[in-house]
């Protein structure tokens, strides 16, 4: 086994909540004021860091948290519009059967991410990081570590972002990008010393130590 921990994002990465983000973030800029994203700037989007999403919408950095919030809230009204994305549950049984610990560390809350993995699923979680701020995972991510008594060269974290692959730096650890959440391949393939995943499987191949896409 090559990594003891697999700490995992939520959203784009286990659920497929994209859709839903696009729906719901145009509905929050008529409350917050900025330009909502027009269908044919998915794609550049897509291709954007956070910080440079919120730069092109002029967002300044107080409205962030208020806007988490509300998205949060909404989606948990919506909550039956949101699955994980097929063969997420067998990937995270298959971890925990081999004796890997499991973690989510997510801006969404404990109770979303709960009723959309399921009570079975769910109780497969070791830890549950939620909440954090937009900037702030590498702290959640130490937690996680820190609550079996790791070290970080044991520990892998999977997200779809560029924000993720950065805060598990700054947490010294290894960092895996799914091709199909929410960043472009091409960004998250870009980034340097990270595992690129294009199938569910290539995660559990590179934890159990049988290959990996770099």
């Amino acid at each position: 086994m090559r990594y003891q921990l697999v700490i995992f994002d939520f959203d784009g990465t286990l659920a497929d909540s994209f859709p839903y983000f696009l729906k719901t973030i145009n509905t929050l800029a008529l409350t917050y004021h900025f330009p909502p994203i027009q269908p044919g700037q998915i794609e550049q989007a897509r291709g954007m860091e956070a910080r440079q999403l919120m730069r092109a919408a002029r967002l300044p950095a107080w409205k962030i948290p208020l806007m988490a919030r509300d998205f949060i809230r909404l989606m948990a009204t919506d909550i039956h519009q949101i699955q994980l994305f097929e063969g997420v549950a067998p990937l995270l049984e298959e971890l925990h059967h081999r004796g890997v610990q499991l973690a989510i560390v997510s801006s969404n809350s404990e109770a979303n991410i709960r009723e959309v993995l399921g009570s079975k699923t769910a109780g497969l979680i070791g830890y549950y990081g939620c909440g954090t701020s937009l900037f702030g995972k590498q702290h959640k991510f130490k937690r996680a570590m820190a609550h079996w008594g790791l070290g970080p060269h044991q520990v892998l974290c999977v997200g779809d972002e560029v924000r993720d692959s950065q805060a598990a730096a700054k947490a010294n650890m290894a960092f895996g990008a799914v091709t199909w959440g929410y960043a472009r391949a091409d960004v998250l393939a870009a980034q340097p010393g990270i595992f690129l995943f294009k199938r569910l499987d290539d995660i559990c191949q590179l934890v159990l130590g049988r290959g990996a896409t770099q």
